[in-house]
């Protein structure tokens, strides 16, 4: 299950902007999501873990750890911001320590027990960036450097901060900003010249300095290849040089050594520890030796280099391998020394390795594998066997076709004196090869591990406290960092304020040209806890301002304001703004009637409390109150049913009336029909059945409507467009005119 962890720059300096028109901080979001696009195709990404980590104080640099999901690592990327500083030595820091938080839990690097390849948890980092110049609060550091300090319990264990299945590569772009560069030659992409270049190799990583945009998705297209299971060792040529072949056995050939280092004599490589294909998960049985030997009176264990130290010998040897022993085969990747021996063209010999003080004998120790190309020259294979394998096989061997597993007391003797010489972490993966071979029993069941009981307990202390700060980031991840509530001031309580002077008064005259302000408006104590309010609550707290981010047009205006607000010359509830501004609000805020009234002081009492209360109407003419209903004086109110007698015309009109409201969705307010008044009719006022009504009367009506219409408007109960529309859709100009 590979880890990607994205470790970006949110420096300032990552908001300047490129040719193409977008900063270098939309650049490296955008690479992100190119990257996991183009590992998506492989079918092996379905178990891969992302973690974004950015150049914040730690804990906020952790965007995105072990429990976060994809969701939450998109989210996080998208709202990154670059302000800061370029401290990328804390920055790297914090994202080993998070990969290695994981490893101290499960105990995957197996301390002072040998390193297994087939324990890992292969990590990418890719780290991107500028370039620019690293920047830290104590200043511009030349160089990079990773606090030595860290917090994790255990780290001292291992002298880099790293681990051997955890690799580095660095995107720095350096895309220019007012041009568009020359055109592109096609080929590999050059190593950046920055400071981060050589972490990157020390780690089995690289560089790369990005130009143009094409350049930057070859790059991405690269890093993809890079995700390989493996580990990181360090091959180191020891003794002289190979002979050239074919003059092993010339009576004058000599060993051919160049006094200049050749690039294959040290090379810093991965080799693939392939995970089983059923399974999913890599096998082996044989570790690589530590470079010391176990001691059971030592009260700790000496710190290891997070790369295990290989030396190999030129020395043509022939490989070795017996029925049913357990091996593990390991690809290197290519090299300058994979070039070599496959150069050679020697399939059927091997180079044996070696782990220096591996051995309690032999400073240089004893051989745990060999090196061999091979068979169709095509890669370079590392094999790894039992310690001291050239001793053991022959052994093993006389046990299964001479003795017949029924060995004699030389024969125990011999495998006797084999175990003493062999470090005793080998003993249980041993143990378990000979029970494979079916020879179970040679080895007796106590088994030494080799470690004191002080070290024993301190590697279990360890894997406790690690559960305990990965409970603790787990729950930090995520947090932004507090802001503060404004500007501390400290406290001069010893010196003398400027108030104290005799001659204050005339002082502040002189200086603001005003009267100066009464004694008791001065207030001769300073306070510890004192701090300058911000005046708009949606801006961040701010240090001093910078007088160089103040319009020129706007300084002497600006020198005001701040006299007003240290001297208090001003009478003025709100310092620092003008007048214009305290009547100055965005558009988007002003329909905000609610926000008002809760700024508003509360009302006195009501002297009637039985009288209703009436809703306000601002800002939505449709808005009334459902429990009163205000009417105008013109009308009246009928709470109890209406006259049912009415004319058969009345009626008719009545019924055009609803039918033209239910065509109109601006006619669904509580109005009076035109030809139904709310009127009580009096006895004496007989209606004409066979008659039309006097145009008179008509008039009357159309104007008693017409009235009460633009009177509800005056109330803010209907709108002006809606009496337009009311009198459009009712026919009024119709009528008007036929009268």
């Amino acid at each position: 299950m590979p880890i990607l962890l994205f470790l970006l720059d949110t420096s300032a300096s990552m908001n300047q902007r490129t040719y193409l028109g977008t900063t270098y901080l939309d650049i490296a979001k955008g690479a992100v999501e190119v990257f996991m696009k183009l590992r998506a195709r492989d079918p092996a990404s379905r178990g891969d873990r992302y973690m974004l980590v950015t150049f914040d104080d730690p804990p906020y640099g952790v965007k995105a750890g072990w429990k976060e999901n994809h969701g939450t690592f998109m989210c996080e990327l998208k709202n990154l911001q670059a302000s800061g500083l370029t401290t990328l030595g804390h920055a790297l820091r914090t994202a080993f320590d998070l990969l290695n938080l994981n490893r101290l839990v499960s105990g995957i690097d197996n301390y002072g027990q040998g390193r297994n390849p087939f324990f890992l948890e292969p990590s990418i980092i890719i780290t991107i960036t500028d370039g620019n110049k690293l920047t830290h609060t104590s200043g511009v550091p030349d160089e990079l450097h990773l606090p030595l300090n860290s917090p994790l319990a255990g780290s001292e264990l291992t002298k880099e901060p790293f681990r051997w299945d955890q690799r580095l590569f660095a995107l720095v772009l350096r895309l220019p900003g007012a041009s568009t560069p020359d055109a592109e030659q096609l080929g590999s992409v050059p190593n950046d010249e920055s400071a981060i270049t050589q972490m990157c190799e020390v780690t089995g990583g690289r560089s790369y300095s990005v130009l143009t945009q094409r350049m930057l998705n070859q790059c991405l297209e690269s890093l993809v290849q890079k995700v390989q299971s493996g580990v990181v060792l360090n091959f180191e040529k020891t003794g002289p040089d190979p002979p050239p072949v074919g003059e092993e056995n010339s009576v004058d050939s000599r060993p051919v050594s160049c006094f200049a280092p050749q690039p294959w004599h040290s090379c810093r490589k991965l080799i693939y520890v392939r995970p089983n294909p059923k399974t999913g998960v890599p096998v082996g049985h044989w570790p690589v030796p530590e470079s010391f030997w176990p001691d059971q009176n030592s009260p700790s264990l000496p710190p290891r280099t997070a790369h295990p130290v290989v030396r190999f010998s030129c020395v043509d040897c022939e490989p070795m391998v017996i029925d049913k022993l357990p091996f593990d085969k390991y690809e290197l990747e290519p090299s300058p020394l994979t070039q070599y021996i496959l150069e050679r063209k020697v399939p059927h010999m091997c180079w044996q390795v070696f782990v220096s003080s591996s051995s309690k004998q032999s400073d240089l120790g004893q051989p745990f594998g060999y090196l061999k190309a091979s068979t169709t020259l095509t890669c370079v294979n590392l094999f790894v066997m039992p310690y001291n394998y050239p001793v053991l096989l022959p052994l093993l061997d006389d046990l299964f076709k001479v003795h017949k597993l029924k060995p004699n007391l030389k024969w125990r003797q011999a495998f006797e004196m084999y175990l003493k010489t062999m470090p005793p972490y080998y003993l249980l993966p041993l143990k378990k090869a000979m029970r494979m071979m079916g020879a179970p029993n040679l080895i007796a069941e106590n088994l030494d591990c080799g470690l004191s009981y002080s070290v024993i307990s301190y590697l279990k202390k360890l894997s406790q406290q690690a559960k305990m700060e990965s409970e603790r980031l787990i729950v930090s991840v995520g947090k932004k960092a507090p802001q503060e509530t404004g500007i501390k001031v400290k406290n001069h309580s010893s010196a003398l304020s400027l108030a104290h002077r005799r001659d204050f008064k005339q002082l502040l005259q002189g200086i603001t040209g005003e009267a100066p302000l009464r004694l008791g408006d001065i207030n001769f104590k300073e306070f510890a806890g004192f701090q300058i309010g911000l005046l708009n609550k949606e801006m961040k707290p701010q240090a001093y301002r910078n007088a160089y981010d103040i319009p020129r047009r706007n300084l002497l205006d600006q020198l005001t304001r701040m006299r007003s607000n240290l001297l208090r010359t001003s009478q003025k509830l709100i310092r620092g703004q003008d007048e214009d501004y305290l009547h100055s609000i965005p558009v988007a805020q002003m329909g905000n009637y609610q926000e008002y009234l809760k700024m508003m002081p509360s009302p006195l009492r009501e002297i009637d409390p039985d009288q209703p209360k009436r809703l306000h109407t601002f800002g939505n003419p449709f808005k009334q109150d459902k429990k009163g209903m205000m009417i105008d004086e013109a009308d009246e109110f009928v709470a109890g049913p209406q006259n049912k007698k009415r004319t058969s015309s009345g009626d008719s009109m009545s019924g055009s009336v609803k039918r033209r409201r239910s065509m109109s969705p601006l006619l669904r307010r509580p109005l009076s029909p035109i030809g139904n008044t709310n009127h009580i009719k009096s006895p004496g006022h007989a209606q004409n059945y066979g008659k039309p009504a006097s145009p008179h009367k008509g008039i009357a009506h159309l104007c008693h409507n017409i009235v009460r219409l633009f009177s509800l408007q005056k109330h803010k109960m209907v709108s002006k467009t809606a009496v337009l529309a009311e009198i459009v859709h009712s026919s009024f100009v119709e009528r008007l005119i036929k009268y």
